[in-house]
């Protein structure tokens, strides 16, 4: 086991600014980045980019302590003008794409940026009327192109002087991440060199990859494992990063690069699953039994890992011969075969889930954390996983339950505080370092954490049991054709649900089952359909106790996005605006 003691060593004195410039010097000649276009910067030119940026920045009075918005996708100038701010001593924030009006006036406003970096006129125009009401605002940075009196990215980079740097300390900031708001206005999260140096270090140690690991970014930077996983880990081991700016080309973009390392949001994983299991379901026969005789030892190989058991020996020499001649061809498929680090997070993922990778000789460790803890706080390991649970505490970190069950960490990924409007960065842990995480759990005996809800959304119903929706719901999307579920509850009766097709499975499932249409406004009548999805609800019933049942649900004819409203961006149920949104349905489940 990895020790806190071996990360602080690993992480010495480095800082992000320190690093940039190391690699500069040291892997100059090495890629760095690689833009949607396929063409990639060294870590010699991103090092001359950002100083040339820097000082552009610093031109438009860019200051020590400043924060700068960032509104833009991932492209390489993003990366450039993040780290440019930070050798300024400035902190970066990168804000979703899918922020409405207010939350963009909201953001604006609390952050009280001094600079803006936009994409084009379509984020100036989505913009506009916040920026005319920033009372400090210096400068506003376009990349793609100007607009009126707004400065372009070409001109700010050529605008730069030789600029005094700022010497950064490991405690000083380096970002500001703004939560998604499940359950409210989002709140701006500090976070320091420190904590997220911390945060790769241990992943390094914990999950080796090869020397300067290939990686493919594909997550919005304002996401917490985008951040740590495609910028700051790259930095700590001058890997190489390509970006993945469109999702529907994540697979031909893992297919072309063979990433090291892979970190999937459950939806992510579930998708990839789905598009496994057809390709299986299209085998002959005897291809079939092939594969699921491999995938029958691979599974008994990651039951037994699971407990740190090491396999007979026998067993390990017919499970590595079948894994390399059957099991690495289908993850060459995904671009998987050469990935030593696979991790799940940001929301629970359906145990089958797990195991149906485990049986592919993919075992994906699944991490809890929060952006106030820098990404991951809690992880099952290489020899220690269980489906279900998010593992142990990081190596430094402490989890403690409290009397209601909120889970409370403590260590060095906790972050330095939230951003107050007057500009000071306030601390949320107690006198004895101690952070309320929000979230609901339990510790087995073997000290595994297994989360159950938010401590917010758990439902009371009217005859007072209290149940945790997500485990019921996660149920519900074990099987392929539910893309989310929403159960209701709370002061009722009983529970109902709200249930939304899978957009990618369905075409497929429909045209296996004769249906002409793949349409989800048609589909969700289809009698078929409802049949499938009533012996889904059914199934998941009988994993439950009576109280957890759902006596009740309704197929949407819709889909589900942050666009739309429903999710955040990272994917997450917006559970006040669903429930809003379809009150006059969920009354009509409790009518009937």
């Amino acid at each position: 086991m990895v020790t806190a003691d071996e990360v602080q060593a690993a992480l010495g004195s480095w800082t992000v600014t320190r690093l940039l410039r190391r690699n500069a010097a040291v892997h100059g000649d090495r890629p760095a980045l690689t833009g949607a276009d396929g063409r990639t910067m060294t870590w010699r030119e991103l090092g001359e980019e950002v100083l040339a940026v820097a000082g552009g920045l610093s031109e438009l009075g860019l200051r020590r302590g400043d924060r700068m918005l960032i509104a833009m996708s991932s492209r390489p100038e993003h990366w450039v003008v993040d780290f440019a701010a930070v050798e300024l001593g400035a902190i970066p924030c990168t804000t979703y794409a899918t922020l409405s009006p207010e939350q963009i006036r909201q953001v604006a406003l609390h952050s009280a940026a001094t600079v803006v970096v936009l994409e084009g006129p379509a984020e100036l125009v989505r913009w506009g009327p916040a920026l005319a009401e920033m009372p400090g605002l210096r400068g506003v940075v376009v990349v793609d192109e100007a607009a009126g009196t707004h400065l372009r990215y070409a001109d700010l980079r050529a605008s730069g002087h030789d600029t005094a740097l700022t010497e950064a300390a490991q405690d000083d900031p380096v970002a500001m991440i703004y939560t998604s708001g499940t359950t409210g206005d989002p709140k701006g999260v500090v976070l320091s060199h420190r904590n997220v140096l911390y945060q790769c270090a241990l992943q390094e140690l914990v999950q080796p990859t090869p020397e300067h690991p290939r990686t493919v970014a594909y997550l919005p930077l304002a996401h917490i494992a985008e951040r740590v996983l495609g910028m700051y880990l790259p930095v700590y081991s001058a890997g190489h990063v390509t970006i993945c700016a469109d999702p529907t080309q994540l697979l031909p973009t893992l297919n072309t690069v063979r990433p090291q390392g892979f970190f999937g949001v459950p939806r992510v994983w579930e998708k990839m699953a789905a598009g496994v299991q057809h390709i299986l379901s299209t085998l002959d026969d005897e291809r079939r039994a092939v594969i699921d005789r491999a995938r029958e030892l691979a599974a008994e190989a990651y039951r037994v890992r699971a407990t740190g058991d090491e396999l007979p020996a026998e067993q390990a020499t017919a499970f590595e011969e079948t894994d390399r001649v059957v099991l690495r061809p289908l993850r060459e498929r995904l671009g998987l075969a050469e990935a030593v680090r696979l991790g799940s997070g940001a929301a629970p993922i359906p145990a089958q889930v797990l195991e149906f990778f485990g049986s592919l000789g993919m075992p994906i460790m699944e991490v809890w954390g929060l952006s106030e803890t820098t990404g991951a706080a809690t992880s099952t390991f290489s020899d220690r996983y269980r489906a279900g649970t998010v593992g142990l505490p990081m190596p430094g970190m402490a989890v403690r339950l409290a009397d209601d069950g909120e889970i409370e960490v403590r260590g060095p990924l906790v972050f330095l505080g939230y951003l107050q409007g007057d500009g000071r960065i306030e601390p949320a842990t107690n006198a004895d370092g101690w952070l309320p995480t929000g979230d609901i759990g339990t510790v087995d005996d073997d000290g595994m954490l297994r989360i159950t809800d938010r401590k917010k959304e758990l439902i009371i119903t009217a005859s007072g049991k209290n149940i945790a929706p997500s485990k019921v719901e996660s149920l519900l999307r074990a099987h392929p054709l539910i893309g989310y579920a929403v159960v209701v509850g709370d002061r009722r009766p009983y529970l109902t649900a709200v249930l939304v097709l899978d957009e990618e499975a369905v075409p497929a499932w429909a045209g296996a089952h004769g249906l002409s249409t793949v349409e989800l406004k048609d589909l969700a009548a289809e009698p078929v359909v409802r049949a499938e999805i009533a012996a889904a609800v059914e199934r998941a019933n009988a994993a439950l106790s009576r109280p957890e049942q759902v006596k009740a649900f309704r197929v949407l004819d819709r889909a589900w996005g942050p666009e739309s409203g429903e999710l955040t961006p990272t994917l997450k149920l917006r559970r006040r605006v669903i429930e809003q949104r379809y009150a006059d349905v969920i009354e009509e489940l409790y009518a009937g």
